[in-house]
């Protein structure tokens, strides 16, 4: 359940709509946070594949002026700015979702729908597929973030054991109490919840039993970009471990890395991190790349190509499509 925050915690001030953009414009100390001025938008549901996020997070240099911008504005709410060791993080409130923006790009890197509805219509939801193709067993969430796929992978498959791991205890703390986060750190009816592991991913210990998750969803970024380590062989061959037999891992590989198409004859090839994957995953790596609408992201799924009928036939009618979408890498 997402709560509103007291009036005495908000940290910037005049955040309105404008021309299609969310605009956040003053800040004022607290106490307990260091707060900093701030000055972004986002535009309207306009997605973006570099780098897996939303385009329409930008800086922004200067106040709306025009007539027509003071016409059009709608107050909305930032209900928390502050900077962690790793983020400038800002929690963005609208009367439908919460926004969780991080780094000096202010990208979105997490949404959470008030209400029942945990749909958010870009790649986070493409891993809620994952558990229909896995073992039984626990799933992890590397780079977890504000939560957006573990709110709806629990609520698609409430009795599943998520273990989300973020390297910002910060951000954890913030999530938890402005985007729902600590709701799913309880046991739900089924039994499901989520265990949050504050630390670096990628240098956890591996299991001594030689593999321990089902499933893998990697979603990884920093500064707007995936992380360099993902397009290292090496990296993929420690994450294999970490998967107990036929576990798979599914990656958000975001935008095109190579932007030079000489000598490029297949489109997964523009993406470095599905590349370096595929050489620790030989034969045995699948890609699709998501709509225009929904960002443009190339996604890379783990293990033997999975029978697309069988998986459509697991999944919600919003999945049931996408995952026919997906190819193997030949």
């Amino acid at each position: 359940m997402l709560h509103s925050v007291p009036a005495h915690k908000s940290v910037i001030s005049g955040f309105g709509w404008s021309n299609g953009q969310i605009s956040l414009l003053e800040s004022r100390s607290t106490k307990f946070q260091t707060s900093f001025p701030i000055r972004c938008c986002i535009t309207s549901f306009r997605w973006s594949g570099r780098g897996g996020f939303k385009r329409h997070v930008v800086v922004q240099g200067a106040h709306p002026n025009s007539d027509q911008e003071e016409e059009d504005q709608e107050e909305f709410r930032v209900m928390t700015a502050t900077r962690s060791q790793y983020n400038d993080i800002v929690i963005v409130d609208t009367a439908r979702s919460r926004f969780l923006l991080l780094d000096s790009t202010h990208n979105v890197h997490s949404m959470v729908n008030k209400g029942e509805d945990k749909w958010s219509g870009s790649y986070w939801d493409e891993f809620a597929s994952l558990p229909a193709i896995v073992p039984e067993g626990p799933i992890a969430i590397f780079g977890l973030g504000g939560g957006t796929a573990a709110h709806l992978m629990l609520q698609l498959w409430p009795w599943l054991q998520i273990e989300g791991w973020e390297i910002d205890e910060v951000l954890i703390d913030k999530a938890r109490e402005y985007m729902g986060l600590s709701d799913l750190e309880k046991p739900n009816r089924a039994g499901g919840m989520l265990s949050v592991h504050i630390g670096d991913v990628l240098s956890a210990v591996v299991k001594d039993d030689g593999g321990y998750y089902s499933g893998i969803a990697v979603d990884l970024f920093a500064g707007g970009r995936v992380l360099p380590q993902l397009q290292e062989v090496e990296t993929w061959v420690e994450f294999k471990e970490r998967l107990m037999p036929s576990g798979r891992i599914m990656v958000n590989c975001g935008g095109i890395d190579d932007t030079d198409p000489t000598g490029i004859t297949r489109k997964w090839e523009l993406n470095s991190t599905i590349k370096a994957m595929l050489s620790a995953f030989p034969g045995e790596l699948s890609w699709r790349r998501t709509a225009q609408a929904e960002g443009e992201n190339y996604l890379a799924l783990t293990g033997p190509s999975p029978d697309l009928d069988l998986w459509s036939a697991k999944v919600p009618g919003r999945l049931s499509k996408n995952v026919r979408e997906w190819r193997p890498c030949i």
